[in-house]
């Protein structure tokens, strides 16, 4: 009987203004989807793994592209609830002398 690897989690648009311009100057940014739990579903199926996604995202062409994301890696997606309005998001921005990247995050629900 063949085992079958499932990740729970939350997965993350990542948005990145392209070279290192800071995100007040950039016009267009890179999308990219992650998170702890999709990078290593990613991770585990190019090492040949059966390996499965379960997580809540909206119906919505950015919930769609999420679900693309990990389906092009070859996650099964078949355990994604699909409801909600919003992706979580990750805004990337690097440090423009040393090379070095800051990462921050926006919460869903600022208080």
């Amino acid at each position: 009987m063949s085992k079958k690897v499932i990740t729970f989690g939350e997965l993350m648009l990542r948005l990145a203004p392209n070279g290192y311009y800071r995100f007040l100057q950039a016009e267009t940014y890179n999308a990219t989807y992650g998170g702890g739990e999709a990078n290593v579903a990613v991770s585990l199926a190019n090492f040949g793994l059966d390996v499965a996604f379960v997580s809540k995202l909206p119906k919505h062409e950015i919930g769609q592209a999420g679900v693309n994301s990990l389906r092009k890696y070859g996650v099964d997606t078949s355990f994604i609830t699909r409801g909600g309005d919003r992706v979580g998001n990750i805004f990337l921005k690097r440090a423009q002398v040393s090379g070095l990247q800051k990462l921050f995050m926006i919460e869903r629900d600022p208080p």
